[in-house]
Parts: structure tokens; sequence; C-alpha cells
């Protein structure tokens, strides 16, 4: 491989790890809160690629107006998700909480086959995001360079929130304990909802991203990259916010890289993502930035 040819997929490996790191980032905001794995953030980001999708090709709205817009309905149908299949559950069994996360993003799927179709469909991409970026004699794509610093700032408003704010405070609270943030007079259900809607929007972001550098849209577009993006927040230490970016990053390097280096592999990029989380599981199973937490018993 010549340097060239490396700077281009290094660019593309970055691209594509802030774009896990803003999924991994959702996963790992709700597992901190409630202690639950999310299995319909995946869907979640699809329902905001196809939003997008609707805004501008059905609303022919401009580009910016139509991705803010399936921004908030995204947040509105995470909320929404997050009502209806964990909030009657919220004091039953852990288990109970997962089968029931499951069945959401499986009702949502084929929900999404019934009314959005299953013919895939393409996200048009405004010229800022496709234009044509030269250095030297590497040539990249300007979405290749978008996407990172979205992450960035997202990212940056997402710590500023979570370690500045009232709010934040609180959901450092709630995330320790339960009860004692109730008898501080915290409204752990508010705080709950808020953390969906955070979590819901940065899902809405990454999946009109990936719709941009990716420009096919199906129904079951969300299911490996939220089961890559849950793998992220593990390599990073699930429950740790810059964990999550770290282990986006480190996947998504890796994944491209190794079919750079070893084109012959290709056929098997999915497999590197589950080989990682195994050796990750039996090395440092809480993750690069976890800890280990002791549990009363």
């Amino acid at each position: 491989m010549d340097l060239e040819l490396f700077l281009q997929q290094l660019a593309n490996a970055i691209s594509l790890g802030s774009l896990y790191a803003l999924l991994a980032i959702g996963y790992t905001m709700v597992y901190g809160i409630l202690r639950l794995i999310n299995f319909a953030h995946g869907d979640i980001f699809m329902f905001g690629t196809y939003m997008a999708f609707y805004m501008m090709t059905s609303f022919m709205l401009p580009w910016g107006a139509a991705f803010i817009i399936a921004i908030i309905l995204t947040i509105a149908f995470g909320v929404l998700v997050e009502k209806a299949a964990y909030k009657p559950l919220r004091n039953s069994p852990r288990m109970s909480i997962m089968i029931s996360a499951i069945g959401a993003s499986f009702l949502i799927e084929n929900l999404a086959i019934v009314v959005f179709g299953g013919r895939p469909k393409s996200l048009p991409v405004p010229d800022l995001f496709n234009r044509i970026i030269h250095i030297g004699n590497v040539s990249v794509v300007s979405i290749t360079f978008i996407t990172p610093i979205i992450t960035m700032v997202a990212l940056a408003i997402l710590m500023f929130i979570v370690n500045k704010t009232k709010t934040g405070m609180a959901m450092r609270a709630v995330s320790k304990d339960y009860e004692a943030a109730r008898l501080m007079g915290i409204d752990v259900n508010f705080i709950i909802t808020f953390t969906f809607a955070i979590g819901s929007a940065l899902a809405a972001i990454g999946g009109i991203m990936w719709g941009l550098k990716y420009p096919s849209l199906l129904p079951l577009m969300g299911v490996m990259p939220g089961l890559k993006c849950f793998i992220a927040a593990v390599i990073g230490g699930i429950g740790d916010i810059r964990g999550a970016v770290i282990g986006g990053f480190i996947l998504g390097l890796i994944e491209i890289m190794l079919i750079a280096v070893f084109p012959e592999l290709t056929g098997y990029r999915d497999a590197f993502a589950f080989v990682l989380l195994i050796v990750i599981l039996l090395v440092k199973p809480t993750g690069i930035m976890g800890k280990n937490i002791a549990e009363k018993v």
C-alpha cells in the first residue's frame, strides 16, 4: 500500500468511526442511566434517515430544514418508544425490559417494511456533502471531513450538558442510584425521557450522515450498524461517553484498514467487529474506559 492509498483509507476509517461513535454514544447514555441495552436504537437511526428522505422528496424542503425536522421527529419517536416499551416495565426484572427492547426492535423493523416499503430508496445528497476535495494526489469526498467534525461538536455539547448543567448533574445522580435520586427530589421519569431524547437525536444525526455517505435506504439498514455501535460502546466501556467515542473510532479504523491491507477479507468485514468484541470481553470485560463496579448483595 502506497502513502496516498493509506491516507485515503485513513480518512475513510475516521469518517466511519465517527458514525459509529455517534450511535455508540446513544447506546452508552441509555445504559448509563437505565442499565439497559436499547436494542431499538439502530431502528431509531433508520427512522431518522427515512424522515430526512421524505422531508426532502415528498415535502420538497431545503436540506437544512429537512434535517432539523427529521431530528425533531426522531426525538419524538424515540421518546414514544421509551414510553410504550420501557416505562411500563421500569420496576420489572431486567430480563423483562430486555425482551421488551428486542420486541420493540422487531416491531419497528417490520412496521418500517410495511410503511416505507421494501425497495431501496436513495437519500438526495446536497452538493455541500458531495464535493470532491483534493489534497495533493488524494481525493476525498467532503462528507468524509464533515462527519468527524459533527461528531466532535455533538460530543462537546453532550459533555457540557452532562458535566455543567443541573440536568446533567441529575442524570449522573440517577445513573448512580434511582431511589436516592428520588429522595433528593429529582424527577427520575423526566431524566430518563431526556436521556432517550438526546440518544434519539444522536441516532438521527448519525442516520442522516450515514444516508449521505451510503445513500441506499432500507427498513433493515439499522440492524448491522446498531450491532456494531453496541460493540463499539462495549469496547470503549459501556456507560462512559468518551469511551463510546473511542470505541467507535477504533472499530472504524480496524474495519477499514484491515480491508485495505487484506482486500481478500472484504466478505468477512462484519465479522471483524464480533471478533474484536470477543477479544475485549476476554481481555478487559469492562472496556477501555470502563471501571469495575461493586454491587451490594
